[in-house]
């Protein structure tokens, strides 16, 4: 089969042929038809997770994807040969980028019935990170006011739509441009960041959740945003020892990671707020939960450029660098 493999840290990937994976008892082999590129595709192809999820070399890269199912290991009782399944397997060399995959049963799920297959595609990590955003770690309920920062982004996008699911009262953050598309997806309140303060336009209003999708200035205003006792969760940075205790890392790079938080933690507690950092987690159980939403119109995931598996570098670097609106695929 061909595969998109890194051979280096801050190497290109080289697509080569190898042999087709076999399921372990309690995994799938998928045919992969659309593996989805993230930005975290790239920093880990840069090294830049290399302390908290070292890569062996030669590896197959790439970790979000849809296809059918070919074959089941022994153990595999929930997914059949011929199921159209969808995952987030994890950041790291996960083995998306590639035609067939083995995954363990637990992190995939029954693609959306009324999502075409890059739809699906599209949808893995931008609902996993609402998901566990917004139900998981913040709880969120009838009746919150949440805060999402860079709401036409993917991510943005479906947590706005999962809030008002939930019930919750919605402002977000995006250019002007994009405030029609985001009004259509139930918005309150729209804030034009390119001109306008987000602070000095909330200024004394409070947040029982921010979604922050930016980082730095972003994430400290938002603390002094947020309600007491309430919470910002961050997707970018910097990461607090919950999340260093969860990986179960060395003490040393828990005090690291405690000293890169420090600054921020800090200004939390002055606040009465909290703040936690997210870093999804692969889960069978969360995705088909969001399918079922997807399938009642929650979730609406936006597709940007599709590339052939020979231009997957050119994908990444689109990725990156080229501020494509929607997801960017690679068709296997």
């Amino acid at each position: 089969m061909r595969a998109g493999v890194l051979t280096g840290y801050k190497k290109p990937l080289d697509i080569i042929t190898t042999p087709k994976p076999t399921p372990a008892e309690d995994q799938v082999l998928i045919k992969v038809e659309y593996a989805a590129v993230n930005h975290a595709d790239a920093r880990t192809q840069d090294g830049e997770f290399k302390a908290l999820f070292p890569l062996s070399f030669p590896q197959t890269m790439g970790g979000e994807l849809v296809g059918t199912v070919v074959e089941t290991g022994a153990r595999v009782t929930d997914y059949q040969k011929g199921d159209v399944v969808y995952a987030y397997v994890g950041v790291g060399g996960s083995g998306a980028y590639a035609e067939y995959v083995a995954v363990d049963a637990s992190e995939i799920a029954l693609a959306p019935t009324t999502l075409s297959t890059q739809e699906s595609a599209a949808l893995p990590v931008v609902g996993l990170t609402a998901w566990q955003a917004l139900v998981t770690m913040g709880k969120v309920q009838q009746g919150d006011s949440v805060l999402i920062h860079g709401g036409a982004g993917g991510v943005g996008s479906a947590a706005i739509q999962l809030a008002k699911h939930l019930g919750a009262r919605v402002t977000t953050t995006a250019s002007a441009r994009n405030f029609d598309y985001l009004k259509d997806l139930g918005a309150d309140t729209l804030i034009d960041y390119r001109s306008q303060d987000f602070a000095q336009e909330l200024k004394g209003q409070q947040f029982d959740l921010v979604l922050d999708t930016q980082g730095g200035e972003v994430l400290e205003k938002s603390l002094g945003l947020t309600a007491p006792g309430g919470t910002v969760i961050g997707i970018t940075g910097p990461p607090e020892p919950h999340f260093a205790k969860s990986l179960g890392l060395n003490p040393f790079i828990r005090l690291a990671i405690a000293g890169l938080s420090f600054k921020v933690r800090r200004l939390a507690k002055n606040y009465g707020v909290n703040y936690r950092f997210l870093f999804i987690q692969p889960s069978g159980e969360d995705l088909q939960r969001i399918a079922t939403l997807a399938d009642e119109g929650i979730f609406k995931p936006q597709v940007g450029p599709v590339f052939p598996l020979e231009e997957l570098n050119d994908a990444l670097a689109t990725t990156v660098t080229g501020k494509p609106h929607g997801k960017v695929l690679v068709n296997l």
